[in-house]
């Protein structure tokens, strides 16, 4: 039996629940051109037993090399054991790692893709009926769909007000600073002592996500914390002209590229803003800007891809969710415009610019009330 559909008239967290409840063991496959990605879902009996997604592909190795967990003396003391069992049992043999926290690993692995593709509001799904012995990694894990639903509608929420100190997973963080009465009743847990420990004014988020191991929402969720009691600081800086908030400001070239982008030399700006997405970085900020040179220069297809990718790579930052909205109503994209911009409403609920969205929305719902009129007729 197959189920499939748009995800704008079936959501995701609905085809969860109807998987869950109606005890199917089968794939799940979610793309999203937005995304330019797809995400696999495999069940067995309504339970998740195995995800992942393309932009960011899943194996026991890299798992646990990014949890910090192994590292290459450890990988060939396994290795030795033979080709026979899966790299995790070898792993629990060569007494690497325990089988619980290996299993405890690859749950994060997997609740991480979850939470991700409960993001999405648009994209297509499809769900296939079948047998899932073939699952591809090696310690079958089994999660209750309840508990996925209900905590990913939690973090969903919960980005939402993040987002209001915590505006992309590339801001900087620094200490602030603090006096010795108010550092003596500093009272952190653990986990958050490790985060305090990484910020250095010089790691962002998602460095400091990757150096410990942690999911990206479970940082950002500390981070805000910290900002919030007034332990820890953003690196703000703003354009001289435009005094749009950018993160990493420091990065000569993106500067260049805004100065090239303010004084109407687009095609300038494009080459240099790529300069410094070539850096390493996958700099949001620079996307923003080649995006928004391409449309000046009536390119909107190609700023809608470049949008995508900027999407991609850092999907609560509320700005690339508004430009990505326009530039999708350029060419005609009607369901990526309304997706784009109730994402952006829903990380900054508080902005100035959500009028002018709702305006649009509402002038969007009435052009396709007349196409489809016009349709019909």
């Amino acid at each position: 039996m197959a189920i499939e559909g748009p995800l704008r008239e079936l959501g995701i967290h609905d085809v969860f629940q109807l998987l869950d409840l109606s005890r199917k063991t089968g794939a799940l496959r979610v793309t999203s051109e937005l995304r330019d990605d797809e995400g696999i879902v495999l069940f067995d009996g309504g339970r998740v037993i195995h995800a992942s997604i393309q932009s960011n592909p899943t194996s026991i190795e890299r798992i646990l090399r990014q949890a910090g967990r192994i590292n290459d003396a450890e990988l060939a003391a396994a290795a030795a054991l033979g080709d026979g069992p899966g790299l995790g049992d070898r792993l629990v043999m060569a007494r690497v790692i325990t089988q619980r926290e290996l299993e405890r690993q690859l749950r994060l692995a997997i609740e991480n893709v979850i939470f991700e593709l409960m993001s999405w509001r648009e994209g297509f799904f499809s769900f296939e009926e079948r047998p899932v012995n073939d699952v591809p990694l090696d310690a079958r894990i089994r999660i209750s769909t309840e508990s996925l639903l209900m905590e990913g509608a939690r973090r969903i929420d919960e980005w939402s007000r993040i987002a209001d100190k915590v505006p992309s997973l590339g801001i900087v963080p620094m200490l602030a600073p603090v006096d010795d009465d108010r550092s003596a009743m500093l009272d952190l847990l653990p986990h958050e002592w490790q985060v305090l420990m990484m910020i250095d004014g010089e790691r962002d988020l998602r460095d400091i996500a990757g150096a410990l191991g942690s999911s990206e929402f479970d940082i950002a969720r500390i981070a805000y914390g910290l900002i919030s009691t007034g332990v820890a600081t953003v690196r703000a800086h703003e354009h001289a002209s435009t005094r749009t908030r950018v993160v990493d400001l420091e990065t000569k070239v993106i500067l260049e590229a805004q100065e090239a982008f303010d004084a109407g030399h687009y095609e300038e700006a494009i080459a240099r803003a790529r300069a410094a997405i070539e850096t390493g970085r996958d700099s949001t900020d620079a996307r923003l800007l080649v995006a928004r040179a391409l449309g000046r220069l009536s390119r909107a297809v190609e700023a809608v891809e470049e949008l995508r990718r900027a999407v991609q790579a850092d999907p609560i930052t509320p700005e690339v969710h508004l430009d990505l909205g326009f530039a999708a109503l350029r060419v005609g994209d009607f369901a990526n415009a309304r997706a784009s911009w109730e994402h952006f409403i829903r990380l900054a609920p508080a902005s100035p610019q959500v009028s002018r969205v709702n305006a649009a929305l509402e002038l969007l719902t009435r052009l396709q009330h007349m196409l489809e009129a016009h349709a019909d007729g």
